[in-house]
């Protein structure tokens, strides 16, 4: 399996406090099954996450999970907040992007709209793809409808394992769109060893399974999402 969505490079957003920490989110993955973990620390204002610095922070982790034995690999990624997309050169979007295609996109708060369909086709003009993260924490009564716009205009969208395995409202909701079509990749979100969601898959890729949702495809899109070569007939416009 692979977590396209994960806080776990050490001291560098608000994910994992440090290395002994991001060694025992990677140990969470090894034990659940997962192969790959995306690192996708926060790319926003808020967080003063240096994107030239990510390949040797990438590399530090990658060796001390290897030195623990721990079968997993780091790839390079980030989460993108969707306020500062236009700031972002081509070069800072590639080093960031997921396979260095896909762009994991965090809406900005509250209800999704036109804004984010705007900002999946402005990453598209720019021959990027988008990964539309955690929709479950966005509501509201249109909701569907901007998700099926984005996927409409070429986006993926990212929902968060553990809302799916925590019961309730949301979860079958959830559930719906993933038996609908509108979610395609899973995400752990996960942020520390201490608290919070774990680096988890198997459960939620279980549940969705059991409704009939296209497990084997999703599985098949994170793979595509870090391995499928960047379409180098795509012209900036």
């Amino acid at each position: 399996m692979i977590d396209l969505h994960c806080h776990v490079l050490p001291a560098i957003d608000d994910g994992a406090r440090d290395m002994d920490d991001a060694l025992a989110m990677a140990r969470q993955a090894e034990a659940d099954g997962i192969a790959v973990i995306c690192a996708t620390p926060h790319i926003r204002r808020d967080h003063d996450v240096r994107i030239h610095e990510l390949d040797g922070r990438i590399a530090e982790l990658q060796t001390a999970i290897d030195a623990a034995g721990i079968a997993v690999r780091i790839e390079r990624g980030g989460e993108v907040a969707e306020p500062i997309l236009e700031s972002l050169t081509d070069d800072e979007l590639r080093t960031v992007a997921l396979g260095g295609r896909w762009v994991l996109l965090e809406p900005a708060a509250g209800p999704i709209g036109e804004d984010l369909v705007t900002g999946v086709a402005h990453l598209h003009e720019r021959c990027f793809g988008a990964v539309v993260a955690h929709p479950e924490r966005h509501a509201a009564s249109d909701l569907e409808d901007w998700l099926a716009q984005a996927v409409a205009a070429g986006a993926l969208v990212q929902a968060t394992a553990a809302a799916l395995t925590g019961g309730g409202d949301g979860a079958a909701w959830l559930t719906r769109l993933a038996q609908d079509g509108l979610i395609h990749v899973l995400g752990s979100d996960a942020h520390s060893s201490h608290i919070g969601r774990r680096v988890e898959l198997s459960a939620a890729y279980a549940q969705l399974d059991a409704a009939g949702a296209d497990t084997a495809g999703m599985r098949a899109a994170a793979e595509a999402v870090i391995t499928e070569p960047k379409d180098e007939t795509c012209v900036r416009l």
